[in-house]
């Protein structure tokens, strides 16, 4: 991946970032780490943003989701993106796709978001951005 490429970061990401308990925590913070190396443009969204606070919120304590809340802004490169109308009208196609098992709504907007964008990258552990078409980092 090219210095300065955008990639999109999903729920799972933040979690994984945000939670030393996570199992995926190590793993999360080594790519998060040579991702900010290689200067990493950062992309997520207001619907992201708004699941992973609700996690965190619901799974730990409301002190924990407001720390990381307020941790997005000091984020390197970090450019958190509206979900438009027009977003989510485009969004329902891919809950017509049978391939798409147990899609949720905020990942069907993310797709839709990162193609408006132009993000080709995503920092996932979510099988469905591969299936949709995007690398996962």
């Amino acid at each position: 991946m090219r210095p300065g490429t955008s990639v999109f970061v999903d729920t799972g990401a933040w979690i994984a970032l945000a939670l030393q308990r996570d199992p995926l925590h190590e793993r999360a913070a080594n790519a998060w780490s040579s991702l900010n190396r290689n200067g990493t443009k950062f992309v997520t969204s207001i619907p992201i943003v708004l699941e992973t606070f609700t996690f965190l919120d619901r799974n730990t304590r409301r002190d924990v989701a407001l720390a990381w809340k307020d941790s997005l802004s000091s984020v390197p490169h970090l450019q958190t993106v509206e979900c438009t109308t027009q977003d989510m009208s485009s969004a329902w196609q891919f809950f017509a796709r049978k391939d798409f098992h147990k899609l949720s709504a905020v990942d069907a907007t993310s797709f839709v978001i990162m193609k408006r964008t132009k993000t080709r990258y995503a920092f996932a552990f979510d099988h469905h951005f591969a299936q949709a078409g995007f690398r996962m980092v």
